[in-house]
């Protein structure tokens, strides 16, 4: 495993200097400069910008190509419109923009990890290095399967990580199959009736409307999904009017479902029309419902999960990997990678501190080296020299 030495001096630095300029969805055009320009300077035998808009990606052949097995490990470049409050000596110059979910250190760690393996080449095959933008909503993961980037430079597997402030320094945690939820979007618009506030028999509220839809989509979990399952459908505004005597024209909610089966994203999303809609005509109001699919599950491959847990294994012990840890309802864009390439997400510990997406959280670099090592052996154990 990589020590702290001057080779992980180098990698903090990084890390640090990513911090300080964070960049937003596909924006990431200073970050991704200086990812080409290390993974240039470290000898990689081809370097692509461009991937996926603002996406690089590095081709570092092994010493043997017998095989003919590409193997390719994944980061996230960007950063959260959060201002940051760590108070760090490497804290954001940029106003309202930080990196409060990590993706400085997954970038500075397979960096590292990309020049100890183009040192060193000791595989049968090839590794690729995916550095990809707009994990933070944007779709950047399915942006550079556009691009063409499993086909194109023929990858076979693909391994990512996540940083996690609840696993300590030099733990691991992943899970075979559902690991992260689907998240899609909705709004609703109700057009009722304005009327003075003094005379509601003029006028068709869509207040009245609009709550009566909040809560009845609320059974849609408690009564429509399976008990086993998991969903979540959530209203997170809901807006209308201006003045307390007046009963507005129209009404707005809008709000987040997941889960982690397929069947269960097509029954809440038919059940957030049906609801919206008949609650809506039930009353005399109209509602149109605006529904947007974002990220699908990630879902773990139980072969290469399997792999990624013994190898995390290997490096850190049995006693610091739990190969059984809950899935989370939040979402992951490497979702789209792995519903086209067998592979693992794997969460690598943080060591406590703020949670992810606060405005006090910062990266540990004393999960450096375990970060670099996991990533250099998941290569030079799936592809042996």
């Amino acid at each position: 495993m990589a020590g702290k030495d001057a080779d992980y001096a180098d990698v903090v630095e990084w890390r640090r200097d990513i911090h300080a300029h964070p960049e937003l969805q596909f924006e990431v055009h200073r970050t991704a400069a200086l990812v080409a320009a290390k993974l240039t300077e470290f000898g990689c035998d081809e370097v692509v910008a461009g991937i996926g808009k603002t996406g690089v990606v590095g081709i570092i052949h092994g010493q043997k190509r017998t095989s003919g097995k590409v193997i390719a490990l994944r980061a996230d470049m960007d950063a959260l419109p959060i201002e940051e409050e760590t108070g760090a000596a490497w804290t954001s110059t940029t106003k309202g923009v930080m990196h409060a979910c990590g993706h400085d250190g997954h970038t500075a760690m397979l960096l590292g990890s990309a020049r100890e393996l183009a040192q060193t080449r000791e595989f049968n095959g090839t590794a690729v290095v995916v550095f990809q933008p707009a994990e933070e909503g944007g779709g950047g993961g399915k942006a550079m399967l556009d691009d063409g980037l499993m086909d194109r430079f023929g990858i076979d597997e693909i391994y990512a990580m996540h940083t996690e402030p609840a696993l300590a320094i030099g733990q691991f945690a992943t899970t075979i199959g559902p690991f992260g939820a689907s998240v899609d979007s909705f709004k609703i618009r109700i057009d009722g009736k304005g009327a003075h506030g003094a005379e509601p028999q003029d006028g068709i509220d869509p207040l009245v409307v609009g709550a009566n839809i909040l809560l009845a989509l609320q059974t849609i979990v408690s009564r429509n999904v399976h008990p086993r399952q998991c969903a979540v459908v959530t209203v997170g505004w809901l807006n209308a009017g201006k003045a307390g005597n007046v009963i507005p024209q129209f009404a707005e909610m809008g709000g987040t479902t997941r889960t982690f089966d397929p069947i269960v994203r097509n029954l809440i999303e038919a059940r957030v029309f049906a609801i919206a809609e008949k609650v809506a005509e039930a009353y005399g109001a109209k509602a149109t419902v605006s529904y947007k699919r974002m990220f699908p599950p990630l879902v773990n491959h139980a072969l290469e999960t399997a792999f990624a847990v013994r190898t995390a294994r290997l490096l850190v012990g049995d006693g610091n990997v739990n190969d059984t840890v809950e899935p989370v309802m939040g979402s992951e864009d490497f979702a789209f990678m792995l519903e086209t390439r067998p592979g693992n997400m794997m969460q690598i510990g943080n060591g406590g501190g703020a949670g992810l997406h606060e405005a006090a959280f910062d990266f540990n670099d004393d999960a450096i080296p375990f970060g670099i090592a996991y990533f250099k052996n998941v290569v030079e154990a799936r592809l042996p020299f």
